[in-house]
């Protein structure tokens, strides 16, 4: 049976870079009432086969090109999703929106802080829909812990904690993403999730970063061209927010073996509130000690197997949707995915020097 929600006109997508997460993409948007996905982009010819393979068991039947302008020398979608590796993003976008279609491009948005403001200035004129894609706000269980911490059930948050034990990184086409230089660091790549959801969940801005990590143990054998990848592989990352509250992330990537892959905490004066996945369950800790209560969060079983993401990816597409056809602006916009990348570059940088960094987003 597949998810059903309402939703207005049809609308055609594009998909540029069909690896794991262009091909998840796919996979999310077969889900989405009104969404017809017509043409993927990749100049790699393997990955355009295993995307035609998976389109064909989809039900998708998308025209294969081997570069952006033969996409729209031949067609206009309304929508374009930028799934190609990050070192790309800031080039893709350019090149895209010329054709005024609506974008959605993954995280991070830019792998430097120089390319992210440029493309936040230029999408500040931007007529069509321009999303960054921080999926992770949208986690059903995420989105619920957000919602139970807005409401303030712990009272104003002092203390922010994202946890997040995991596999190493992913092979990608070349291994590319072993390299700081195409990801913009570890904390650019992967931690830009976890930095947009500090600023949402805390709807404030930080004013500190001090950052201590390393790569201790994975890929330190390989080599590529002789080089070593220089990725980091675990970290600890202290902020200060504007308004008082600290937030901390724990990164770990050898750390297979974890039975809950992220875990984050918010406490306030009142309690304590926990969410984790994948159990998706929430935990209420109130100060009285009246009773822990624990609060299952259930995702649509589609959802949950069409990616990596406990349906993050698919309740964002949900969204993006409606915001394209009802002519909303986005949820995740441009300014979120320069902080984002603005974050993750400071605690690199702490990492680099040993020393905070002060961040100051009053220009």
């Amino acid at each position: 049976m597949r998810i059903s929600r309402a939703m207005a006109d049809r609308r055609t997508y594009a998909i540029i870079g069909c690896g794991m997460m262009g091909r998840e993409h796919m996979q999310n948007l077969a889900l989405v009432p009104d969404a017809e996905l017509i043409a993927i982009v990749d100049p790699d010819p393997e990955s355009r086969a295993t995307a035609g393979t998976l389109a064909e068991k989809l039900g998708q039947s998308p025209t294969m090109y081997g570069e952006t302008a033969e996409l729209f020398a031949a067609s206009r979608p309304d929508a374009v999703i930028i799934a190609s590796p990050n070192f790309t993003h800031y080039d893709v976008v350019r090149e895209v929106m010329p054709h005024n279609v609506a974008i959605l491009v993954e995280k991070p948005m830019c792998t430097t802080v120089d390319d992210a403001r440029s493309l936040a200035k230029i999408v500040a004129d931007y007529a069509p829909l321009f999303w960054v894609g921080l999926e992770y706000r949208y986690m059903p269980p995420v989105a619920r812990f957000i919602d139970r911490v807005r409401a303030e059930e712990t009272g104003p948050v002092n203390m922010l904690t994202i946890r997040e034990h995991r596999f190493p990184f992913l092979p990608k086409v070349g291994d590319w993403n072993r390299f700081n230089r195409n990801t913009g660091g570890t904390l650019v790549e992967k931690c830009c999730h976890f930095f947009d959801l500090m600023r949402h969940i805390l709807d404030d801005e930080p004013v500190r970063i001090f950052a201590s990590g390393g790569q201790d143990v994975n890929h330190l054998n390989e080599r590529y061209d002789g080089e070593t990848p220089d990725i980091i592989d675990n970290a600890y990352v202290l902020l200060d927010f504007a308004s008082g509250a600290r937030a901390t992330l724990d990164l770990c990537m050898f750390a297979e073996g974890s039975e809950q892959q992220e875990d984050i905490y918010a406490l306030g004066a009142t309690g304590k509130l926990e969410v984790q996945i994948p159990s998706a369950e929430i935990t209420w800790s109130p100060r009285d000690r009246s009773g822990t209560v624990v609060e299952p969060v259930e995702t649509p079983r589609e959802a949950l197997d069409a990616g990596y993401h406990h349906g993050a990816t698919y309740f964002q597409l949900l969204d993006f949707h409606h915001a394209l056809t009802h002519d909303e602006p986005a949820v995740i916009s441009a300014l979120d995915g320069l902080r984002s990348v603005e974050m993750g570059a400071a605690a690199q940088q702490s990492i680099a020097t040993g020393q905070p960094v002060m961040l100051d987003f009053g220009e």
